[in-house]
């Protein structure tokens, strides 16, 4: 048993010529697609549900910059467009390889039959990922960070399919469900086109911590920032953490401001958007723990009632104070002390 434990593990490592990448793409999409329920609408559809997002957007854009502020000279919001499940996955897969090609690359591995098992694994569980997102994500906006110069095409989007699957479900008022989704992904357009700096530092950190993976080095120091965290990866996460909390909750402050004064339903919506966020089965309790996407959304709901607290007892001309560089973000620990936030900021 010891010989053949021995010879297996042997066949197992042995270089079979060449490298490999740790994710094949294509293997990615097709066990994402593989996975989803309902994934193509129809191209009219599509069509159709974006004209009529784009009618609900002009009408909103007024109320949005009256409340947030205006935008820059020439700058304007991007169309929105309706994509299916399937158009969500290939969205965000290019979003991925922009910015994971990279530390793909740099860590390429001999070819084995080990690394093939490995690979096929890392395959399965991102594309397993992509399509329990893609069954719940109602709306996306991507900034276009990492893109080629010069930068532009961010885009606005609204998956119809879950989209319409939800308003159904909870028996939502359908024009409403669309002008509340509209007003928090327009509101992820403003924060961008109306601080460039934010697309600068967003781009920045990214650059850091790719290039902590990517740059030559000692073999030991490129494993350990490739397999763990390094203290200056950790430093960058941090504030890219404490970042996107107030990116995410500014937006929906934003989203409930608006719905309260201009949406009949708003109440029912949300209602079941608490319940949609409470009410999760024991295998999507058990995926968002695996995946840290229960942690993600505390730090989003800490951003949210950071600005929820400023907003209350300052206004949004206070509040928008975060908007003016880096270094008027509030740091994670302020995050729960608005209060420390403010003197701050204020000195």
């Amino acid at each position: 048993m010891l010989g053949l434990a021995t010879a297996a593990v042997a066949e197992a490592v042995r270089p079979r010529g060449g490298t490999t990448l740790l994710l094949d793409w294509e293997e990615v999409r097709r066990t994402a697609r593989a996975r989803l329920d309902n994934p193509a609408l129809d191209r009219g559809q599509l069509a159709s549900a974006a004209m009529g997002y784009r009618a609900l957007a002009d009408k909103l854009e007024s109320p949005l910059l009256n409340l947030v502020g205006g935008l820059p000279k020439g700058a304007s919001f991007p169309q929105f467009e309706a994509i299916d499940r399937e158009g969500w996955i290939d969205l965000n897969l290019t979003i991925l390889r922009r910015a994971v090609d990279p530390v793909l690359e740099a860590g390429r591995m001999p070819n084995s039959l080990i690394v093939e098992v490995g690979k096929a694994g890392v395959d399965r569980y991102v594309g397993s990922m992509l399509a329990f997102l893609g069954r719940r994500v109602l709306g996306q906006y991507d900034p276009q960070l990492m893109a080629a110069e010069p930068m532009g095409g961010e885009g606005l989007y609204l998956v119809e399919t879950n989209v319409v699957d939800w308003q159904r479900h909870a028996n939502l008022p359908e024009e409403d469900l669309r002008r509340w989704l509209i007003l928090h992904e327009m509101t992820h357009a403003w924060q961008f086109a109306a601080h460039p700096w934010l697309r600068r530092y967003m781009e920045e950190s990214m650059r850091v911590l790719i290039e902590s993976v990517t740059k030559k080095g000692p073999a030991i120091a490129r494993y350990a920032a490739f397999v763990g965290v390094l203290p200056a990866q950790w430093r960058v996460m941090r504030r890219v953490q404490g970042t996107m909390s107030v990116v995410e909750g500014y937006s929906n402050l934003v989203m409930n401001q608006l719905g309260r004064k201009l949406l009949p339903g708003f109440d029912r919506i949300e209602q079941a958007y608490r319940e949609r966020s409470t009410g999760k089965s024991a295998l999507e309790v058990l995926i968002w723990k695996l995946t840290g996407l229960d942690l993600k959304l505390q730090q989003y709901q800490r951003g949210e009632a950071f600005c929820r607290a400023v907003f209350d007892q300052h206004g949004i001309q206070i509040l928008n104070r975060v908007w003016d560089g880096p270094d008027s973000m509030p740091r994670l620990n302020e995050l729960a002390n608005p209060g420390a936030w403010y003197r701050r900021t204020s000195a």
